[in-house]
Parts: C-alpha cells; sequence; structure tokens
C-alpha cells in the first residue's frame, strides 16, 4: 500500500494539492489519506497553505511540499572556478561563495576547497536552524551513474574515477550526489523556465563544450554518462587544431570559450580561457563577437543532427559564452540544415538562470533521491 513517502511525491509532483485530491488521485481511504498527510505534517515536509478553493461553502487547504525544510549544499565546479552555494529545496539560494581553484588543480584541493567554503557559507547562516539534505556537486565530464565517478573526463586531468562523494562526505558528513554540470543546468532551466517541455537540450559553451537532454522531465545520462558529450565530435577540415582531449579536430577545440581565447590572444587580445572570452563580449569587444558568431555557425552545424535525433522543443544555449553572437551563429546554420519538420516547434534561446543554473538542477536531482517515495518511507518507518 502507498505510505506517506508516495503521498508527498504526489504533492512535490503535482501540488499544492488538498485533501480530496489525494483522495482522488490515490484512491486511498479517507482514514488512510489523513493518516499520511498527518505523518508528512507532523515531520514538517508538507504545509498547509490557505484556502486553495471553496468546496460546499468550505475552504479546502492547499498541501505543499516544504523547501524549508532542509538546506542543499550545491557546488559547481567549472574549470576556472567553482561556486559554492546553500539553496532550500526548490533550488533558491540563500548565499554563496566563489572559490578561486582549478579544475586542472585535481580533486584533492578543489573539494577540500568546496568543503571549507561549504562550512563557512553554514558559520554565516548559523542562526538558521535547518538540517542539511546533502550535498550535490556538479563536474565539467560525465560522471557514471552507477558509480557517481568522473569517467574518463577530457578536461579533468587527475580525476577520472575519482570517489568524489565519498571524500565530501568524509568532510561534511552528509549525502553527497555527483552530476554533470550540463546534465544539471539543462535540468535547472528545465524546472524553472520550461516545466512543460517533454524534451529540453542545454548546451554549455564555456571553456569546452557540453550538452544536458532531459527527456520526459528527467536526466537522459546516456550508458555510462556520456550522453551530450558533443565537445568532441570530430570536424571536417580541423585536423591540426589539438583539443584537450588529446586528439585532432573536435568540436571543442574549433568552437570553444578555449579555442575562441587562442584566437584573440593572436589576435594581440590575449585570453587564457572561455571566462575571459565571456568578460570580452560582456565588454562589447568587436572581435570577441565575430569569433564567438563564427564558433556558433561551428556549433549549429553539430546541433543541426541533435536537433533532428532528440527533436527537443527547447534548445538552451548556457554558459559563459552564451551571448546574442553565439545565438545568431547557431541559428545561421542550425535551421538550413535541419528539415522544417524537426525544428517548427523549436525554440533557440539564451539561458534564463545563466551561472545559477547547475544549482537549481543539482538541488532538484538532490531532492528527488533523499525525498522519494521510498526514501521518505524508510525514514519515517524508523
Amino acid at each position: 500500500m502507498p505510505g506517506p513517502g508516495d503521498v508527498l511525491e504526489l504533492i512535490r509532483d503535482r501540488g499544492p494539492l488538498t485533501r480530496g485530491d489525494v483522495l482522488d488521485l490515490t484512491g486511498l481511504s479517507r482514514m488512510t489519506v489523513s493518516t499520511r498527510i498527518d505523518a508528512l505534517l507532523d515531520h514538517h515536509l508538507i504545509v498547509e497553505r490557505g484556502a486553495a478553493r471553496v468546496t460546499a461553502g468550505r475552504p479546502s487547504r492547499g498541501l505543499a511540499f516544504n523547501t524549508s525544510h532542509a538546506t542543499v549544499i550545491t557546488a559547481t565546479v567549472d574549470t576556472t572556478h567553482t561556486t559554492v552555494a546553500l539553496t532550500d529545496l526548490a533550488g533558491n539560494i540563500s548565499a554563496e561563495e566563489r572559490v578561486d581553484v582549478a579544475v586542472v588543480d585535481g580533486p584533492d584541493r578543489t573539494l577540500n576547497a568546496i568543503i571549507d567554503s561549504a562550512r563557512r557559507l553554514r558559520d554565516r547562516t548559523a542562526g538558521i536552524e535547518t538540517a542539511v539534505a546533502g550535498v550535490a556537486i556538479s563536474v565539467p565530464g560525465p560522471v557514471d551513474p552507477d558509480t557517481g565517478r568522473p569517467s574518463q573526463p577530457p578536461i579533468m586531468p587527475g580525476w577520472d574515477a575519482y570517489p568524489i562523494s565519498e571524500h565530501l562526505h568524509d568532510g561534511l558528513g552528509v549525502p553527497v550526489l555527483v552530476a554533470n554540470d550540463a546534465d544539471a543546468a539543462a535540468l535547472g532551466e528545465q524546472r524553472r523556465a520550461h516545466p512543460r517541455s517533454r524534451a529540453l537540450c542545454f548546451i554549455k559553451v564555456s571553456s569546452g563544450i557540453g550538452t544536458g537532454i532531459v527527456l520526459g522531465g528527467q536526466v537522459y545520462e546516456g550508458t555510462d554518462g556520456g550522453a551530450g558529450d558533443i565537445g568532441h565530435v570530430k570536424i571536417a577540415g580541423h585536423d591540426d587544431l589539438l583539443c584537450q582531449c588529446g586528439a585532432h579536430g573536435c568540436l571543442a577545440a574549433v568552437a570553444s570559450g578555449r579555442a575562441i581565447a587562442h584566437a584573440l590572444t593572436d589576435l594581440g587580445k590575449p585570453a587564457a580561457s572561455g571566462s575571459d572570452v565571456g568578460l570580452l563580449l560582456a565588454r562589447g569587444d568587436q572581435d570577441a563577437a565575430r569569433l564567438t558568431q563564427a564558433a556558433g555557425r561551428v556549433i549549429g552545424e553539430v546541433l543541426a543532427t541533435v536537433v533532428s535525433l532528440l527533436n527537443p522543443s527547447e534548445l538552451v544555449l548556457g554558459g559563459v559564452l552564451a551571448s546574442a553572437p553565439l545565438l545568431a551563429g547557431v541559428r545561421e546554420t542550425l535551421y538550413p540544415r535541419s528539415l522544417p519538420r524537426a525544428t517548427r516547434h523549436l525554440t533557440v534561446s539564451l539561458s534564463t538562470l545563466g551561472e545559477h543554473a547547475a544549482a537549481v538542477g543539482l538541488a532538484a536531482l538532490l531532492v528527488e533521491r533523499e525525498y522519494s517515495a521510498a526514501a521518505v518511507n524508510a525514514a519515517l518507518s524508523r
């Protein structure tokens, strides 16, 4: 028989709901529904809100997931820095801190810096008596869904198969979830900006290039976490360009922020990474805009295949290079190279959440695991 966790999952997915709604949707007896809801209220997992609607002259109170029940620590690892944040269970950020540690510094230094930052943030908000539901971290490389460890990440030397969860758990003592950065950002965009989307692709263009795919509201990771790794698709005519993965002619070697940074440096405008390119774009630098638009055209060629294969309704461009020139370049080649059938319901746009997309998605992923029906039923039965 469905337990309180099943009722919570229903409220999380469809709420706010009235007791009558829960009764109708579950088919459980009135007494069972009342018992389940009372258990969730007693453990502060749901809250009652004012009159949702009036039935037979009586107001019906809405039941909603208590997103203040606990705090989530999120850590979004990028190539040049990491952002650590505290969020509620809906992904709303209450505090955050940038840690200037590069992914090439290796897992030990990066993860220890995250632990120190998380402790500082918790100390800063010590007056807020809220339990920590867990830590959710995103990394710029494939993550094996079975082990939660990086799986041969091309731009993360020393991280392959590293026990990230164990390291963070030892330092912070809470459950840990590890995800790919584009996957997390894709889910954040879907949940917050496109909740009705059945198929969404998030393209992160920073120092590297990756794609997060959300199908039916769930992240699609592939067989071993490698889904969406378009940055290493080979581009004809560019065999002379060496990628960070060690191969030649990859999309990332041609059109990533790192590639544009090299081109700008050759023009006498020193740039070391995608972040530097992003700063130049924000300042209106014409060379950065021209090179970014050209990169967008190359990316659009690859995305034409992605769109024809997945038929998404939203293609969202994010990362430090997300800009009007990138958007224009992608559109220039994507539409002519795709069948009208594949693009007639497609929207190509810039990220709504910007740099916070991954944090929102990480919180959602952690909630889905730690507040699943099975997890809550097990917790309340103890």
